[in-house]
């Protein structure tokens, strides 16, 4: 049973955010989760009224408003205001993409009629989600990253990977860029030179971020997810272990757990105090244990997909400490819970891949007590069953063998 949680103002609905199109993501079920349960309206831009999240018992209503990301900003912001107006009264905006959250940090002014928005300086979420900004933004802030650049041309990408050693890492370098004109189709680790002049034609390396890559054998894969107020201040900061992602190694996170990590969070906290970031993030690290450092390879300025792992003993998760902020409620204290987050059925294939590639059983698949998890859940079955039907069975099939075919190959030392 949903234990209680804070005291959040029921006349103050809340507004989804999405550009581009992800029908499959779980994070906005979560947040239709976090706010229903607790009796707060919520409606969602979807694609269709046929999605997981336009499905779930706790969204008010679905606003179809379909889009790939490659829209005119100002054709964007129209369908966001058009959105925010039919709501009805003033909500706050919870966005679930980079780009949703950049939109709303850049319109805000426009926007504010209709929508309740933390004070973060207008250009920090486009430079915070810019692969290449991120890396001088923590040079600049004394917070370790990994080596990373945005290449001018294969010259330059060529000789980093050179200079680096390979196996190196190929992102997509800025948000709107990863959908109208995608350098690689998720985070990619190339192992040659040959895999990299594949993976990076001429026409695509002026979108594309190469970084150094961190062996896995030597590095622990964690993440902040936190609330901040005004001036960066943080409202709340949580800290946790990816155990399992899909496809292995690169991707989202399938099986997480939460551990308080006072280092971590104090590391997270300093840098949104010093850039003045406001609002909801959540912050991909990784710890070297080389040089025992946490490195920030990714801040995704918006609701991270794995949101739901954290809670604290007051019931507080970022997207309600959000809430209860925007309209000036004060944020219950209280200590993150043991939990663990699984993500269904693309765990068990990332669990699969993994002990197939090790040579061993499976690991990690006993159910532990308090785990949340993205899908199923008692309350609210349906976008479980949607996500099954819509994305499973073949589709799945083929990407598990392309990550099988991928496992394959010995993996970099």
């Amino acid at each position: 049973m949903e234990r209680a949680g804070p005291a959040l103002d029921p006349t103050v609905p809340v507004l989804l955010v999405k550009v581009g199109r992800y029908p499959q993501a779980h994070s906005p079920v979560g947040v239709a989760r976090s706010f229903g349960r607790l009796g707060v309206p919520v409606h969602a831009m979807v694609e269709d009224r046929f999605t997981p999240t336009a499905l779930s018992r706790y969204l008010t209503r679905p606003l179809v408003a379909p889009t790939d990301g490659r829209e005119p900003p100002e054709r964007l912001v129209a369908l966001i205001r058009a959105a925010a107006r039919s709501v009805g009264r003033r909500s706050v905006a919870v966005a679930t993409d980079d780009e949703a959250a950049v939109l709303l940090a850049e319109h805000a002014e426009e926007l504010a009629a209709e929508l309740l928005l933390p004070p973060v300086p207008p250009k920090l979420p486009r430079m915070l989600a810019d692969k290449g900004e991120l890396s001088g933004i923590c040079l600049a802030n004394d917070v370790p990253t990994p080596r990373a650049l945005a290449p001018r041309d294969r010259g330059e990408l060529l000789a980093a990977a050179r200079d680096w050693g390979y196996p190196v890492v190929l992102k997509n370098v800025g948000s709107f860029s990863r959908l109208s004109r995608p350098a690689v189709a998720a985070t990619t680790v190339v192992h040659d030179e040959r895999e990299l002049l594949a993976a990076c034609p001429q026409a695509v390396v002026a979108s594309v971020l190469v970084q150094e890559y961190l062996p896995a054998e030597h590095a622990e894969d964690w993440f902040t997810h936190l609330c901040c107020g005004p001036g960066g201040e943080p409202l709340v900061v949580f800290t946790g272990v990816k155990l399992r992602s899909w496809p292995p190694g690169a991707g989202i996170t399938t099986r997480a757990r939460a551990v308080p990590n006072p280092e971590l969070a104090e590391l997270a906290a300093r840098l949104c105090r010093q850039i003045g970031y406001s609002g909801v993030a959540d912050l991909d690290w990784r710890l070297d244990r080389r040089d025992g450092r946490y490195k920030l390879v990714d801040f995704n300025p918006r609701t991270g997909a794995q949101f739901r792992l954290f809670e604290t003993a007051a019931g507080v998760d970022v997207v309600r400490a959000l809430h209860l902020s925007l309209t000036g409620r004060e944020v219950p204290r209280g200590g993150q819970l043991a939990r663990q987050f699984g993500v269904g059925q693309v765990d068990l294939m990332s669990a699969a891949v993994t002990a197939w590639h090790e040579r061993r059983p499976p690991r990690g698949l006993r159910p532990h007590r308090g785990t949340e998890r993205a899908w199923l859940c008692r309350d609210d079955p349906a976008p479980a069953l949607a996500e099954a039907v819509r994305f499973g069975g073949t589709p799945v099939l083929r990407v598990a063998r392309r990550a099988l075919s991928a496992a394959s190959r010995p993996r970099p030392r």
